[in-house]
C-alpha cells in the first residue's frame, strides 16, 4: 500500500514549484495524473498519447509490453511526460512517497526543456498537441467506419506508412526552400564562376539547368513527396499520410535530444531535491534511486548518466575551471548556470556531444567502441590518445536520427517512366537488405509504380528495386 495520499503530492509539487521557479527554470503548466501498471502499459504503447488513431500495431506492442512485464523482462517507468501545454505527466501508482517527489521534480526538468529548446520550438506546437492528436485519432475513425472505405484499407495505407515515416527531415530548425526558391538557386548554381584569368582561358560552358525535373533538389521527406506527387492518391489516402507524416515530426525532437533532455531533468531532479531539505529517510531514499537511475551501464549507454556527466562537467570548467583547461579552451566568459541553460537552448545531442564531451572526460567515463567478431563482442577502440577522436565520431554518428539511413528522393520520373529514384547517402554503414527490401515494397505501395533505391553493399554500387514483379538487385555501372 503507498505511504502517501493525493494531499501529500500537492504538498511536494507545490514546494517543488516554488524551486523551479527560485532556479529560473521556465516550464508549460503542468498536469499529472496517477496511473497503476495496466494503464502505464497502455500509455506506453500509445507514445504516451492519451488520444491516438487506431492501428493493429499498437495492440501488438501493448502485449509485447505487458508479456515482458509479466515475466519480469523489464519493468516500468517511473513517469512519462508529454510535451505540451499543459504538460500532462503519468505517475506511478506503486511509487513510494520519496519515488514521486524525485519524479515530480525530474518532470519539471523535462517540461522546461520541452518548452525552451530550439528543436521543440521549430517544430511542435506545444498548446496544440493533445487536441491534434485527438482529431487525428476521429479523422481515422471516420475512415475505418465509412463502408466505402473500411479497416482493411485504411491499416494498409497506415502500414506502409508507419514503415517510411522516419525518412524525413531531420533539422527542422532550417527553413525548407519552396519551389521558386529551388529554382533560383538551380539557375544561381549553374551560372559559371567568376573567373579573374577568362582573357586567357577558355570560356566556361552554360549548361541550362533542367527546371523540370521533379525534384530539383534531393527530397528528404518521402512520405509528403509522395503524398503531393503521386496523382492515384485519393484524397483520404493522402490525409493518412500527412496524419503519420505529422505524428512522426511530434517524435523527432525527443529522438534528437534524448541525452540532453535525460540529462537535463536529471540534473535538476538532483538540485531540486537537495535544496528541498527532505526529511533524512526520504533523504536517504532519494540517494539511492537517484543512483539507480543515473548509474553507467555495463554495455550501452546510458542517455541519464551521460546527459548529467556532460551538464555537470560544463558547470565546472566555467565556475572553477583547472589551468589546463583556461589554457586550453580560454577564460570562461560567463558563470556555470548561464552555460548549461545556453546549451539547453540551443543544442541537440549531436551538437552537444561535439562541443562538450572532452577527451578527459571520455577518459573519465572508460568509454570505448566494440564490435562483433564471431559469436562475442570485442572491444576495437578505447579512449586513449590514439583513438579517442574516432570512439567520440562513432558515438555522434549513432545519437539521435544519425542511427536511421539518410535516404533521399532524387527522381521522381526516372527514364521518362514515372521510377521513383532514391539514393542511400552512405556514410560507412551498409543498409540491412531484409529491411531495404521491406521498406521499398511500402514505397512501392504508396508509389504505384517502380521504386529504386543507389546504396552501397561491401564496398560496391548496386541498385535495389522493387516492381510489381518483385524485389531484385543488379550492380550499378
Amino acid at each position: 500500500m503507498a505511504d502517501w495520499d493525493v494531499k501529500d503530492l500537492e504538498y511536494w509539487d507545490s514546494r517543488i514549484r516554488e524551486k523551479v521557479e527560485e532556479f529560473g527554470l521556465t516550464c508549460y503548466p503542468q498536469e499529472f495524473e496517477i496511473c497503476d501498471h495496466f494503464q502505464m502499459l497502455g500509455y506506453m504503447a500509445y507514445s504516451g498519447m492519451p488520444s491516438h488513431y487506431p492501428h493493429w500495431s499498437y495492440g501488438k506492442s501493448y502485449e509485447k509490453l505487458k508479456t515482458m512485464y509479466d515475466y519480469g523482462v523489464s519493468g516500468l517507468p517511473y513517469e512519462m511526460v508529454i510535451n505540451s501545454s499543459p504538460a500532462l505527466a503519468y505517475l506511478m501508482r506503486d511509487n513510494t512517497l520519496c519515488l514521486q517527489i524525485l519524479t515530480i521534480a525530474h518532470v519539471y526538468g523535462h517540461n522546461d526543456f520541452f518548452c525552451n529548446n530550439f528543436t521543440f520550438k521549430s517544430s511542435t506546437r506545444a498548446e496544440l498537441t493533445l487536441d491534434i492528436f485527438k482529431v487525428h485519432a476521429d479523422r481515422v475513425r471516420s475512415y475505418v467506419e465509412d463502408p466505402s472505405i473500411g479497416a482493411e484499407k485504411v491499416e494498409y495505407i497506415l502500414d506502409a506508412a508507419h514503415a517510411t515515416a522516419i525518412q524525413c527531415r531531420r533539422n527542422l530548425a532550417i527553413k525548407k526552400l519552396t519551389l521558386n526558391e529551388q529554382r533560383e538557386r538551380a539557375l544561381a548554381e549553374s551560372q559559371p564562376t567568376l573567373d579573374p584569368f577568362q582573357k586567357i582561358h577558355k570560356r566556361q560552358e552554360y549548361i541550362q539547368p533542367d527546371l523540370q525535373k521533379i525534384p530539383l533538389i534531393p527530397e528528404e521527406d518521402l512520405l509528403l513527396f509522395i503524398r503531393d506527387y503521386n496523382p492515384h492518391l485519393s484524397e483520404w489516402e493522402k490525409d493518412l499520410i500527412s496524419i503519420v507524416h505529422q505524428r512522426e515530426q511530434y517524435f523527432i525532437p525527443q529522438i534528437e535530444t534524448k541525452i540532453m533532455n535525460e540529462g537535463w531533468a536529471s540534473f535538476w531532479h538532483r538540485q531540486i531535491l537537495h535544496s528541498l531539505d527532505l526529511p533524512q529517510e526520504l533523504h536517504l531514499e532519494f540517494l539511492v534511486r537517484h543512483n539507480q537511475v543515473v548509474r553507467p551501464f555495463p554495455r550501452g549507454l546510458n542517455p541519464y548518466y551521460l546527459g548529467l556527466k556532460l551538464f555537470d562537467d560544463i558547470k565546472r570548467r566555467h565556475d572553477d575551471p583547472t589551468p589546463e583547461e583556461i589554457e586550453k579552451y580560454g577564460k570562461p566568459t560567463k558563470t556555470g548556470m548561464q552555460a548549461i541553460f545556453e546549451a539547453r537552448e540551443v543544442d541537440r545531442d549531436v551538437s552537444f556531444l561535439r562541443r562538450f564531451l572532452t577527451e578527459e572526460m571520455m577518459r573519465e567515463m572508460d568509454m570505448f567502441e566494440y564490435e562483433p567478431r564471431g559469436d562475442e563482442m570485442v572491444i576495437s577502440k578505447v579512449s586513449d590518445r590514439d583513438s579517442w577522436r574516432e570512439v567520440k565520431e562513432t558515438l555522434i554518428k549513432n545519437v539521435g536520427m544519425g542511427s536511421v539511413p539518410s535516404i533521399k528522393i532524387e527522381d521522381a520520373d526516372y527514364n521518362h517512366n514515372r521510377v521513383l529514384y532514391l539514393k542511400h547517402y552512405h556514410d560507412g554503414r551498409d543498409l540491412q537488405l531484409e529491411y531495404a527490401e521491406r521498406t521499398l515494397s511500402y514505397l512501392h505501395r504508396l508509389w504505384r509504380h517502380e521504386v529504386i533505391l543507389e546504396t552501397a553493399v561491401n564496398g560496391k554500387k548496386v541498385l535495389l528495386a522493387y516492381s510489381d514483379k518483385g524485389f531484385a538487385t543488379k550492380p550499378l555501372k
